[in-house]
């Protein structure tokens, strides 16, 4: 069994041990999504830069030694925060696709040839509470 490894420009925290992979552009609001997400509870993995490893069926993510533990809150400045050392990955969360669709299909991604389910950014102030509760709960499909 293989081990591949492969840095994200990405942002990475962890709900109730999920690992919630957050990528998109430069100021695309990834940071910013996961501040919210740490204010309802989630754990810091990393910020701006996130290692990928592991091999099917399970990928890691982890931050790279030099920013563990920091997170940057554009207007506010690096705070550094507890940190969880890795996370299982469970969800991508694709801040350069917006969902248009109310009751969107499945959407995956892949990452290290493992499809990963993924949502798109929806511009909603609920947005971080729905990312919160898909991770927590369960989504029922529509026909």
């Amino acid at each position: 069994m293989s081990t591949e490894t492969e840095i994200r420009h990405a942002t990475c925290v962890a709900i109730d041990g999920c690992g919630v992979l957050i990528t998109g552009p430069s100021g695309a609001g990834k940071s910013a999504l996961a501040l919210q997400l740490i204010g309802m509870g989630a754990q810091l993995v990393s910020d701006d830069r996130t290692e990928i490893f592991g091999a099917a069926p399970d990928l890691m993510a982890r931050a790279p030694e030099s920013i563990a533990g920091l997170i940057e809150a554009r207007g506010v400045g690096i705070i550094e925060l507890p940190y969880l050392a890795q996370a299982r990955l469970t969800l991508v969360v694709d801040m350069a696709q917006t969902e248009r669709q109310r009751l969107p299909e499945a959407h995956f991604t892949r990452l290290l040839d493992k499809p990963l389910s993924c949502l798109h950014k929806i511009d909603a102030p609920y947005f971080a509470a729905a990312v919160n509760a898909y991770v927590r709960g369960s989504r029922t499909e529509h026909a």
